[in-house]
């Protein structure tokens, strides 16, 4: 009798084992749980493949302006693009001033600097109404499409990456 409970016992603690394991898995991958990444740590310079930096406001006037910083054929690049208009949501169509600027090792190292530090977390869905962003966005080699969700390690380094956008796009 003690034997049979004895198995017992061993098979509950191995199936206890079996299931804290796959939590563990599971929430180590972010598909349960809130894990957050950081640029520098978790995410290196060699890993970024695209980043998004996107105002758009449904406002009158409507306002859009997007930076996406981007590796194309070992290359990297920087685009800007500036929408304007008298209607809402603004399109293509309605892009004013654009451009696009391979750049310079060092160029990209001071982009990656101001990136540095901020974290990544799983996308979620924004429900709220009338934000107009920015909307941040990173896109890197080992995240196979959850973690994108980006911010700045803080304020004053989002207005430096602005700063830095707009005097890359003159």
């Amino acid at each position: 009798m003690n034997m049979i409970k004895d198995r017992k016992k061993l098979i509950t603690g191995i199936i206890c084992v079996i299931i804290l394991g796959i939590i563990f898995m599971l929430y180590n991958s972010g598909i349960i749980g809130g894990k957050t990444m950081i640029v520098g740590k978790n995410i290196s310079q060699e890993d970024i493949t695209d980043f998004y930096f996107t105002y758009d406001s449904s406002t009158n006037p409507p306002y859009f302006q997007r930076y996406r910083l981007y590796l194309e054929e070992g290359k990297h690049y920087f685009y800007h693009e500036k929408r304007e208009g008298d209607h809402w949501p603004l399109t293509e169509s309605d892009v004013t001033i654009s451009g696009k600027k391979e750049l310079s090792e060092e160029e990209w190292e001071n982009f990656y600097e101001l990136l540095e530090g901020g974290t990544v977390e799983k996308r979620k869905e924004h429900l709220e109404s009338g934000g107009r962003g920015p909307w941040l966005f990173i896109y890197w080699k080992k995240d196979k499409g959850r973690f994108q969700e980006y911010s700045f390690e803080s304020y004053d380094k989002q207005l430096e990456f602005e700063k830095y956008c707009k005097k890359t796009a003159e």
